[in-house]
């Protein structure tokens, strides 16, 4: 069984809104950039970030500090069938301590990334508070996460996929839904990563 793709939820145009959207919210909600700081979660959530990064300079004329956050070693389910897991670099070059910091991902589902990278920042230092910006929330919480800010909400199935393609790596910027099925001749096979 292949994941087979269904419907596209956002094209470029409509993560384009999502993003600009999310930038005006989380300044707004933080009275401006100060003491701000956006930190990725490899890989989507770090090209997401950067992202914003750029559009709160946009608005602010202020560059707020980026960094990124690999949570490879602190999944729950690293014993669970990942035979040689591929651990990429954590990069938070600058201290967490006294800052606010948005957690970027593209798409929140049981939690437990959100969790693994909570952890995998607080080995670098304790911030002030953490918030968390995603692209898309489809649903199905395994822990008790909610996301502050919010691109696109979607209810899915457990058999359902929400596939993030982003033109860094996919050469197209569109949100998937995709489900578990017989693939028909004219579908393509879909790429990437598993349920999330």
């Amino acid at each position: 069984m292949e994941w087979v793709e269904r419907k596209v939820l956002a094209d470029s145009d409509a993560i384009g809104r999502m993003l600009r959207r999310i930038a005006h919210e989380l300044l707004e909600r933080n009275r401006g950039p100060d003491g701000l700081a956006l930190v990725g979660i490899r890989t989507g959530g770090d090209y997401l970030a950067k992202r914003l990064q750029q559009l709160v300079s946009d608005i602010e004329s202020v560059t707020v500090p980026l960094g990124s956050v690999d949570i490879t070693l602190y999944r729950d389910d690293l014993l669970r069938g990942m035979a040689n897991p591929e651990v990429g670099p954590t990069d938070l070059p600058f201290s967490l301590a006294d800052k606010t910091i948005v957690l970027v991902d593209d798409v929140l589902y049981t939690g437990r990334t959100v969790r693994a990278a909570l952890d995998a920042m607080m080995d670098f230092g304790r911030p002030r508070a953490v918030q968390l910006a995603v692209l898309v929330d489809r649903g199905q919480r395994e822990l008790p996460i909610r996301a502050d800010y919010v691109g696109l909400a979607v209810e899915t199935s457990e058999v359902e996929s929400i596939k993030v393609q982003l033109i860094e790596t996919d050469d197209v910027d569109q949100v998937v839904l995709r489900d578990r099925g017989k693939q028909d001749k004219q579908d393509e096979p879909s790429q990437g990563e598993g349920m999330r």
